[in-house]
């Protein structure tokens, strides 16, 4: 029992849904005393998982976006559907029922946003595959035939995984409750961060074939931004595509980057207008938190 009424609970809550994003992004902060106010089961759990650390799911989330899980999940025989429910078990733990289910919801979106343009494509790619506080993954069993193509497949997963977090959007408009202003909130500043141009996030696989000088100002992005937060997962991200970088620029097989003017005019407009329309969405969708927020402190 707790002297919470249900509004403390739920301003609480969605206060605790904004820390979404820094299990992606940044080292988690020092709890709140709010925080250090869940029940003793939840309490529980959180220290059995946390020898896992900022460094460790760190590096789960690099090697899900490398594929290197993909063969080890497929040994264990780990179905879509298994994945999906571990992940929501493991989001509720610290964020609630509900906000676990809508947040796995808009990764299936965002990672099914990718399978549709592959198979578009022609393609072969397995089902999705879900790692907690990774995200998910699909394989990819064949290669794109040019640098065009790689950028359709990147920018699929984050166009789809907009509209996703715009309905949750819409949702909010119409009063479905300001979960779903937190649930668009997070759907968008996630598919932003994805589309940071440095391999092997989304961004990075769309960026080249605008220019390849944009990884290196992606890079120059993330190192600065790093020495900002002293982001984990953003570390290791950077560590990794530095020492791919060289095979990167050569690409998978010569020409590979040969692609028409046209088609990199288009992939940038789409870039950076899906960018742009995606902070406008963060924009929105905070502002109904930040009322509470601000009701909260008065």
């Amino acid at each position: 029992m707790t002297d919470e009424t249900p509004r403390d609970d739920a301003e609480r809550r969605l206060r605790n849904l904004q820390a979404v994003l820094r299990h992606h992004v940044s080292a988690p902060d020092t709890p709140s005393p709010q925080a250090t106010a869940e029940p003793r089961a939840t309490d529980a759990w959180r220290r059995r998982l946390g020898f896992l650390g900022p460094v460790g799911v760190a590096l789960l989330f690099v090697l899900g976006k490398l594929k290197f899980l993909v063969p080890l999940l497929k040994f264990t025989k780990l179905s879509t559907l298994f994945t999906m429910l571990l992940a929501v078990w493991a989001y509720a733990l610290f964020f609630g029922l509900p906000f676990a289910v809508g947040f796995v919801l808009l990764i299936f979106v965002h990672e099914l946003g990718h399978g549709l343009v592959m198979h578009q494509q022609g393609i072969r790619a397995g089902a999705p595959v879900f790692i907690p506080f990774v995200g998910a993954v699909i394989a990819m069993k064949s290669l794109p035939r040019d640098a065009y193509v790689e950028a359709l497949v990147g920018i699929g997963g984050p166009i789809l995984g907009s509209v996703g977090a715009f309905v949750c959007l819409v949702v909010g408009w119409f009063g479905g409750g300001q979960i779903w202003y937190a649930l668009a909130y997070t759907g968008f500043m996630i598919n932003m961060f994805n589309l940071i141009p440095i391999s092997p996030l989304d961004g990075g696989r769309i960026v080249g074939v605008i220019s390849r000088w944009l990884w290196f100002v992606g890079y120059a992005i993330g190192i600065l931004v790093f020495l900002k937060t002293y982001s984990p997962i953003l570390f290791l991200i950077l560590l990794l595509g530095l020492f791919s970088l060289g095979r990167t620029l050569r690409g998978p097989r010569t020409g590979y980057f040969d692609v028409d003017p046209w088609r990199r005019l288009a992939i940038g407009a789409a870039y950076f207008g899906l960018l742009a329309l995606l902070a406008l969405g963060m924009w929105v969708a905070d502002a109904p938190l930040e009322t509470i927020r601000g009701a909260r402190t008065r």
